[in-house]
């Protein structure tokens, strides 16, 4: 499923009415008329109540125009609260204006802070309100009285509904533009934009619908938006059903390189999510000295042992013993647990650089690759790696709160510059491909900001690699699957608590509801 960007959603309005010869005006009716559906389905009792528009003197403040006139043609007491002098209106949002006034439909002008002053009493008799006042263009901060306005509208907690975005929201990253309109719906127009979906943005959102208002499929086609949200029915496609012959041998074997004194765990959960995500075998590389502690840990996975450094971290040393282990796998996932010393650094460097097969990175594995990212670019295999926001922020050099204001764009550089798919896990994961593909997850809940999530995933992803999954699949249908089994864990056992492990043993079960 696309979802667009405001500049990619201004092309295809543009070429809609400049190539295809469908109106602005055409569009905007569209809208409107799919927008008024989605109210009266949404709100009840819409007819016998005060409703304002507050609009602006753009095209969302035109949408706002032909909702008011399609309310008032049905008997509802609309006014429209217009934040601008009504000769700043132009194109088809002024066409519209001038049937509201042909109509004898209420606009008031409030232009400025003055006027809204005098109005404001007026408004605070209104029962519902539509925001029509900021589109999917805004970028910069909501100053002056148009913030003063939101900031109003929100403290009446009256029910809003918002046309396209809620205003004050960005619709390509989702961050709060100094003030934002908080709805309880939001009917946006052609496709969802990522702002809906990411936070803050779709805790602005509330309900969303989508509107078709008419663009030509082709137009879609020619434009190819490169951001998507993960759907049940796009991974359901990537799931092939298993040969009646099918046996241990035929379903892929990882290897995973992990643990250390302390964090056997990570390891252990690392290895059977690969195994409860379907890979026929799994190999877990350990240092030497865990293995008394993983053997009672993981029963089917089979262990083998590492050298270790006197710390009992594996180093270097490992490096030829790795090589020869991963002859027959179709997988190598690292990281979890192995630690942060110099000679682990330079194992995970070569590592990266000599590794036949697809490497999923995760946890201590990115932390050895701060400040040396460049090696990422002289990989012979494909890459994953599974950054949460802090590790994000090392890899590239930043602050978690830098990362988080625009995740999307964080991580599609990242895999385009260094070739390589990026999971940047968090609420609504973000999944970046080296064509500059974006999807977002929409699976998941709080009650994952628990230990040991991140190693499950790892290895689910590992797992689904091995067999025979594209890097791409593996990674949308693990972050999916994940999300999706923590969801359905959260509606049984409450919405937080539940364990990492939890989550890994409902992954077949999630898999059956998915798989049809």
């Amino acid at each position: 499923m696309y979802l667009v960007t405001a500049s990619e959603m201004q092309e295809m309005d543009r070429q809609t009415i400049e190539m295809f010869g469908i109106p602005g005006r055409v569009l905007m009716e569209n809208a409107g008329l799919g927008a008024i559906r989605v109210l009266l389905e949404q709100f009840d009792n819409i007819i016998n109540k005060k409703v304002g528009v507050i609009a602006g003197r753009g095209n969302n403040g035109g949408d706002g125009f032909v909702i008011a006139r399609y309310l008032a043609q049905k008997g509802s007491d609309v006014t429209v609260y217009l934040l601008s002098e009504s000769t700043g209106v132009k194109g088809d949002a002024a066409a519209n204006l001038k049937l509201l006034m042909t109509l004898n439909i209420p606009v008031i002008e409030i232009p400025d802070e003055q006027s809204f002053s005098d109005y404001k009493t007026d408004m605070l008799h209104q029962e519902l309100w539509i925001d029509a006042l900021l589109g999917t263009g805004l970028k910069s901060n909501v100053r002056g009285y148009f913030k003063k306005i939101i900031g109003f509208i929100n403290d009446l907690e009256r029910p809003v509904f918002s046309v396209d975005i809620p205003s004050g929201l960005n619709s390509d990253t989702g961050q709060v533009c100094g003030a934002c309109i908080r709805a309880q719906a939001t009917a946006t127009f052609a496709f969802a934009k990522s702002g809906h979906i990411l936070l803050p943005g779709a805790e602005h959102t509330g309900y969303l619908e989508i509107i078709d208002i008419g663009i030509p499929d082709y137009i879609v086609k020619n434009i190819r938006p490169k951001q998507h949200l993960l759907t049940s029915e796009s991974i359901c496609s990537t799931f092939k059903h298993r040969l009646p012959d099918a046996h241990k041998g035929t379903t892929g074997h990882v290897l995973v390189v992990a643990g250390s004194v302390g964090k056997t765990g990570a390891a252990a959960m690392t290895a059977m999510s690969a195994m409860r995500a379907g890979a026929g075998l799994v190999t877990l590389a350990i240092p030497e000295s865990l293995n008394p502690v993983l053997e009672t840990q993981v029963l089917e996975a089979m262990t083998c042992l590492l050298p270790e450094t006197e710390n009992g971290i594996i180093g270097e040393s490992a490096f030829d013993r790795i090589m020869n282990l991963l002859s027959g796998k179709n997988c190598l996932a690292i990281g979890p647990g192995i630690g942060q010393t110099a000679e682990t650094k330079k194992l995970v460097h070569r590592i990266i650089k000599e590794s036949p097969v697809t490497i999923v990175i995760d946890a201590d594995g990115l932390n050895n690759l701060a400040g040396s990212t460049e090696i990422l670019k002289k990989s012979k295999a494909p890459l994953i790696l599974t950054p949460h926001p802090g590790e994000m922020a090392r890899l590239i050099d930043s602050t978690t709160v830098s990362v988080q204001k625009d995740r999307v764009t964080c991580a599609r550089k990242f895999a385009t510059k260094f070739n390589v798919h990026i999971v940047l896990k968090g609420a609504k994961t973000i999944i970046a491909h080296p064509e500059g593909d974006v999807f977002i997850n929409p699976t998941g809940n709080p009650g994952m900001a628990s230990g040991g999530m991140g190693d499950v995933l790892t290895g689910i992803i590992a797992g689904l690699v091995a067999q025979g999954f594209s890097p791409e699949s593996a990674a949308h249908t693990g972050v999916y699957l994940h999300g999706a089994a923590a969801d359905k864990l959260a509606e049984k056992a409450g919405p937080f608590g539940y364990l990492a492990t939890e989550v890994m043993k409902a992954i077949p079960g999630q898999i059956k509801l998915i798989v049809k």
